[in-house]
């Protein structure tokens, strides 16, 4: 499967935006999906993820109450709602999925990676 993270743009602080990360082929309901980040200077960190099923999710403390990751298997597709957004929410956003069904929070465990989009937070 291939990967393709779409969606970022420049907003203000307090903006919404909604990424999304569409997969290349069918069946996707069997991988687990996350959203990672990466700011200039720092390390790549997690955002968010969710079980194949849509079941379950997980965020960085950092995240928690303003995004939300959902899927739509159906339209071999996983979206992450980003609502009061702040500049420190600037970086570039990569999704990643992994073989397994489970979701969880540490990269190494996300076999295939999408190119990232750019999401910068500024008044």
């Amino acid at each position: 499967v291939q990967l393709q993270a779409f969606g970022g743009g420049l907003v203000q602080p307090g903006d919404s935006l909604r990424l999304s990360c569409a997969a290349s082929r069918s069946p996707f309901s069997s991988n687990a999906v996350g959203w990672f980040r990466q700011a200039p200077g720092k390390v790549r960190e997690f955002v968010a993820s969710i079980t194949a099923n849509g079941g379950n999710t997980i965020y960085a403390d950092s995240v928690k109450g303003r995004f939300t990751i959902s899927r739509a298997n159906a339209e071999n597709a996983v979206f992450l709602q980003m609502n009061s957004l702040k500049p420190e929410d600037t970086a570039v956003y990569y999704c990643a999925a992994r073989s397994r069904s489970d979701y969880s929070s540490r990269d190494y465990k996300y076999s295939v990676w999408g190119q990232g989009t750019q999401v910068t937070v500024s008044s």
